[in-house]
C-alpha cells in the first residue's frame, strides 16, 4: 500500500533520521514511538505529503487516500459542530450543490417542452443516482454516530465550533477524519483529549479498521490494545517489531541481550587472534601465518548492539518555603457553566506536604477545581489558601501559552527574573535543550518538546504547592517517568489530575473522585483507591455509571424496546415499498421520455406530476434515514 525506501531528513545540519525503509499495508496498525523530538511527527508529516524528506521515496497507489490527524489544527469559525463535521464529505457536498442548482434551474423555467429542461431532468436523475452511490443518503446518520461516540451529545451538534475549547476541536477533526473512508490513517496523539469512553470507542474502531494506521501515542494501554506493530525511531533508526508496545519492549529486550552476549565472544575471539598475531610477528617462520590471521580479523563483521538513547531531562522541583499546616481549606464551593451543574457545596481540606490525586470521569470538575484553588475561575462559596503558601501551576494546555515565534531560549529569559536569569542555560539543558536546541523556535518543537519547556519556565518561580492538570499529555515515556521520580521527591504539597495509573503508583498518598458533582476522599494511593471501589483501573471508575436494573424492570423494558423496535421495523418495510414503487415509476417516466418525448410532454400537467413523484421519493428517503437512525439508537 505505502512503501518507504531510503527516507533521511535533517535539521539544522543533523540528520532526525537516515535511510530508513519500511512498509505499510492493509491491516497494519503500526504504534510509532521514540523519545520527544527523534522525529516522529516529523515522520507522520512526511507520510502525509505534507513535509518533503531530503532524500528517499514514498510511493503508493494512485488513488490512495490518507489522512492525517495533526497536533495542530485551524479552524473556520462560524460553523457548527455538524457544519464543520459535513466538511469531511466533499464529493457528496459537491453533489448537493449540483442538485440544488439543477432544483433551482428547474424552479424558476417554464419551458417545459424544450430540449435543454429536458437535459436537466436527465441531469438531475443522473446527479442523484450518483449522489446515492457515494453515500450521500447515510452520512448525515454516520456523522452523528460518530461524534457521540467521540463524546458529542446531541444538544451539542448545532452549537458553535467556536465556543468549544482546543480539545474538543481536535475530536471534531478526529470525527472528520475517520468519516472520510481513507486507506491510510495517520494519527498523532488521538488520545490527548479523549475521556476514557471515547478511547474505549475510538480502540474499537481502529481495531476493526481495514485499512493502514500508523499512531504516535504514549499512552501504553492504548497502544497495546490496537496495534499490532511497533516502529521506534531511536537515535536516527528504526526498529521494526510485528509486535504491540509492551511485547516490543520485550523482544527488543532479548534482541540486545543476544547482541550483548554474541559480541562479548567475539570480542574474546578477536582478541586472541591479535595476542597470536603479536606472538607470530615477532618470529620470521611465524610471518606467513600472522599475515594470514591479520587478513582474517579483517574480514570478521564486527556484531554491533542497538544503541539506547538514554538521554533523559533531569528535574528537581524545590522547595521556596515552609508553607502553614493547612494548605488549601474550601466550604461548599459550587461552580456552575450556565445550567450545566459541575460542583455542589464541595467541602476539602488539603495539608502540608500532602500529595494528592484528582480522579475520576471528564466533565466531572476535577480541572475545574484546580483552577479554583489557584485562582483562574470565580466560583461561590469559601476558598481560603494557608499562611505563605505559593502556588506553581500547570496546566492541561499549558503549551498552548507558549509564543511560537519566540525561541527557547528567550521563551526563558523573558519569563526570568534578575535572580534567576544567570540560571537560564543550565535549566534548559537539564531539560535537553543543549547548544542549538535553545535557538530553535517553539513553532517547530514536537509537542513533548513543547511541554517539556512548560516545565522548565515553571522552574523560574518559587513555590511551595505544585497543582498540575494532566502533565504527561505528550512527554514519551522516560519523560514521563522522570517527571513522576522528581515529583516523589518533591517535598512540598502536589495536586495531581490525572488519568494515568501507572503514573499515579506510589506517587500520591490521597485520592479525592469526582462524580456527581460531589467530591469524595480516600485516605490512601491509588491503588487503595481501586481497591475500595473494586475495579482494577481507572478505565473502569471512568466509565459512565449504568444503573444496574432488577430482573423484572429489565424484561419490561426489554419487551418495550422489542415492541418499539417492532413497530419501526414495520414502519421502515412500509417507506421501503414505497421508495421501491416510487423509483419504479420514476424509471418507466424516465423509458419514456427517452423514446416517446412528443407524447409523453404534450400532458400540460406531466412535468408537475413528474416532479412531485421525485419529491416524493426524496421524502421518504429522508424517512427511511430517521427511521434508520431511530432503530440503531435501540440497538
Amino acid at each position: 500500500m505505502l512503501n518507504i525506501h531510503n527516507l533521511s531528513i535533517s535539521f539544522q545540519g543533523e540528520y532526525l533520521f537516515e535511510d530508513i525503509t519500511f512498509k505499510l499495508g492493509n491491516g497494519d496498525r503500526v504504534g510509532l514511538i521514540g523519545k520527544n523530538g527523534a522525529g516522529k511527527s516529523t515522520m507522520l508529516k512526511i507520510l502525509s505529503k505534507e513535509l518533503e524528506p531530503d532524500t528517499g521515496q514514498i510511493a503508493g497507489d494512485k488513488e490512495l487516500k490518507i489522512g492525517f490527524l495533526k497536533q495542530d489544527i485551524d479552524f473556520v469559525m462560524g460553523r457548527t459542530v455538524l457544519e464543520e463535521s459535513y466538511e469531511a464529505f466533499t464529493e457528496i457536498k459537491k453533489q448537493e450543490a449540483e442538485m440544488h442548482q439543477i432544483n433551482t434551474e428547474l424552479a424558476e423555467r417554464k419551458d417545459y417542452e424544450s430540449e435543454s429542461y429536458n437535459q436537466l431532468m436527465i441531469d438531475l436523475n443522473e446527479t442523484q443516482h450518483q449522489y446515492e452511490i457515494i453515500g450521500g443518503y447515510n452520512y448525515k446518520g454516520d456523522t452523528e454516530k460518530i461524534l457521540q461516540g467521540l463524546g458529542f451529545k446531541r444538544e451539542d451538534f448545532e452549537k458553535l465550533t467556536d465556543t468549544f475549547s482546543g480539545g474538543w476541536r481536535m475530536r471534531i477533526e478526529l470525527a472528520k477524519l475517520l468519516l472520510q473512508n481513507n486507506d491510510v490513517l495517520l494519527l498523532d496523539e488521538p488520545t490527548n483529549h479523549l475521556d476514557i469512553e471515547s478511547i474505549i470507542w475510538l480502540e474499537g474502531f481502529l481495531k476493526n479498521y481495514s485499512g493502514a494506521v500508523a499512531i504516535v501515542s504514549h499512552d501504553k494501554m492504548f497502544l497495546d490494545n490496537v496495534t499490532n506493530r511497533t516502529i521506534e525511531i531511536s537515535l536516527g533508526r528504526i526498529y521494526d517489531y510485528p509486535k504491540p508496545y509492551s511485547k516490543y519492549l520485550i523482544l527488543r529486550e532479548e534482541l540486545r541481550t543476544q547482541q550483548l552476549a554474541s559480541q562479548k565472544n567475539q570480542q574474546k575471539q578477536i582478541e586472541q587472534t591479535e595476542k597470536l598475531i603479536e606472538k607470530f610477528r615477532a618470529k620470521a617462520s611465524k610471518a606467513t601465518m600472522a599475515q594470514s590471521l591479520i587478513k582474517k580479523l579483517d574480514k570478521i563483521d564486527r556484531i554491533e548492539v542497538d544503541e539506547d538513547d538514554n538521554s533523559v531531562m533531569t528535574l528537581n522541583f524545590p522547595v521556596s518555603i515552609t508553607p502553614g499546616k493547612v494548605v488549601v481549606e474550601a466550604e461548599n464551593i459550587v461552580k456552575n457553566y450556565g445550567d450545566k451543574k459541575v460542583l455542589t457545596n464541595i467541602d476539602l481540606l488539603i495539608e502540608r506536604n500532602s500529595k494528592t490525586a484528582f480522579v475520576g470521569q471528564n466533565g466531572q470538575g476535577k480541572s475545574t477545581l484546580a483552577k479554583i484553588i489557584v485562582g483562574e475561575l470565580d466560583y461561590v462559596g469559601h476558598l481560603k489558601l494557608g499562611h505563605n503558601v505559593q502556588i506553581g501551576y500547570f496546566a492541561q494546555n499549558q503549551a498552548e501559552y507558549l509564543d511560537g515565534n519566540k525561541t527557547v531560549l528567550n521563551t526563558m529569559i523573558d519569563a526570568a527574573n534578575e535572580t534567576n536569569r544567570s540560571k537560564v542555560r543550565d535549566i534548559l539543558g537539564s531539560f535537553l535543550f543543549r547548544g542549538d536546541e535553545a535557538d530553535k523556535y517553539v513553532r517547530v518543537l514536537s509537542g513533548g518538546e513543547r511541554n517539556r519547556l512548560a516545565l522548565a519556565k515553571l522552574m523560574l518561580q518559587p513555590f511551595n504547592v505544585l497543582v498540575m492538570d494532566e502533565p504527561t499529555n505528550h512527554l514519551d515515556i522516560k519523560s514521563k517517568n522522570v517527571l513522576k521520580e522528581a515529583l516523589k521527591r518533591f517535598e512540598g504539597t502536589l495536586i495531581l489530575v490525572s488519568h494515568d495509573r501507572d503514573f499515579l503508583q506510589g506517587l500520591t498518598n490521597t485520592v479525592f473522585e469526582f462524580k456527581d458533582n460531589k467530591v469524595k476522599e480516600y485516605l490512601g494511593d491509588i491503588d487503595y483507591y481501586l481497591e475500595q471501589r473494586k475495579v482494577e483501573n481507572l478505565r473502569d471508575v471512568e466509565k459512565r455509571t449504568v444503573v444496574k436494573e432488577t430482573p423484572k424492570e429489565k424484561n419490561k423494558q426489554s419487551y418495550e424496546i422489542q415492541k418499539k423496535i417492532k413497530s419501526l421495523n414495520n414502519k421502515l418495510s412500509n417507506v421501503e415499498s414505497k421508495i421501491n414503487q416510487l423509483e419504479k415509476e420514476i424509471k418507466e417516466i424516465d423509458f419514456e421520455l427517452e423514446t416517446n418525448y412528443d407524447v409523453v410532454v404534450s400532458d400540460p400537467k406531466f412535468f408537475d406530476n413528474y416532479q412531485a413523484k421525485k419529491n416524493e421519493l426524496e421524502e421518504n428517503m429522508e424517512k427511511w434515514e430517521a427511521i434508520q437512525i431511530e432503530i440503531e439508537e435501540f440497538s
